[in-house]
C-alpha cells in the first residue's frame, strides 16, 4: 500500500520544550542580573554576577529538569507495570476494555471487537498504553535527555549577555546587552514556532516581549534600589 507524506512535529516535544525553555531562561535570567547590576551602576561585580549566575543557573535548570521529568517517568513506569499486571490477571476484561475504546472512537461493537482481538494478539501492552494511557515511545519521559537539553541550552542562552558585558565598554554595555538579547529572544521565537508549528508572529512575540519585560523591570528596579560599589 502506497503511503501519503506525513509531517508531524510530536517527536520534537520532549528536547523541543527543554531546549527553547533553557535557552529562553538564560537569555532572559542573565540578562537581567546583568542589567539590574548595570542599572545599579556597579561596573565590578557586573562579569562576576553573570558568570555565577550562568553556572548555577545551568545546574539549577538540569537539576530542575531531570527531577520533573523523572517524576512523570517514575508515573508512567507504575501505570506500565499495573497494566502488564492486569493483562495476566484480567485478559478477558482488558480485551473488552478494548473493545469500548474502539466503540466510543466511532466502531460498532463487532468491528471493535475484532480490532481488539488483533491488538491484543499482536502485542496487548503496547496497544493498551498507546490507547488507554496515550503512552508511547515518541512522547516517553526522558528525563537526563531534557536535563542535558536544558542545561545546554541555559548555557548558550546565557553566554550571550555575559559575553556582550565582557566585550562592551561601561557605557554601551546596558544597552548593548538588552538590545542584543531582545534580538536572540526574536529568533529564540522564530526557531521555536517553525520547529514547532506555530504562528512565527504570535511565538515570536510571546517569548521577545515576555523576555524584553523582565529585563526592563529588572535594570529598572536596580537604577530606582541601586548604588554604587
Amino acid at each position: 500500500m502506497s503511503r501519503h507524506p506525513e509531517i508531524h512535529r510530536l517527536h520534537r516535544v520532549g528536547w523541543l520544550r527543554a531546549i527553547v525553555l533553557g535557552a529562553n531562561d538564560g537569555i532572559v535570567s542573565i540578562a537581567s542580573l546583568v542589567l539590574g547590576v548595570v542599572g545599579a551602576d556597579a561596573a565590578g561585580p557586573v562579569l562576576l554576577a553573570g558568570l555565577v549566575g550562568l553556572v548555577g543557573g545551568a545546574l539549577s535548570m538540569a537539576v530542575g529538569e531531570y527531577v520533573s521529568v523523572s517524576s512523570q517517568a517514575d508515573a508512567e513506569r507504575a501505570d506500565i507495570a499495573r497494566e502488564r499486571w492486569e493483562l495476566e490477571a484480567e485478559p478477558d476484561a482488558e480485551l473488552r476494555e478494548m473493545q469500548g475504546i474502539w466503540m466510543k472512537r466511532g466502531l460498532d461493537a463487532e468491528t471493535a471487537k475484532e480490532v481488539a482481538r488483533q491488538l491484543h494478539a499482536h502485542d496487548a501492552l503496547g496497544a493498551h498504553l498507546r490507547d488507554e494511557l496515550g503512552i508511547t515511545e515518541v512522547l516517553r519521559a526522558r528525563p537526563l535527555q531534557a536535563a542535558l537539553a536544558s542545561a545546554g541550552a541555559f548555557s548558550v542562552g546565557g553566554a550571550l549577555p555575559v559575553g556582550m558585558a565582557a566585550v562592551l565598554p561601561p557605557e554601551l554595555r546596558g544597552m548593548g546587552v538588552a538590545l542584543t538579547c531582545v534580538a536572540a529572544l526574536v529568533a529564540l521565537g522564530v526557531l521555536s514556532s517553525r520547529l514547532g508549528g506555530a504562528p512565527v508572529l504570535r511565538g515570536t512575540l510571546r517569548v521577545a516581549f515576555g523576555g524584553g519585560l523582565a529585563m526592563a523591570l529588572t535594570f529598572g528596579l536596580g537604577t530606582l534600589f541601586g548604588v554604587a560599589v
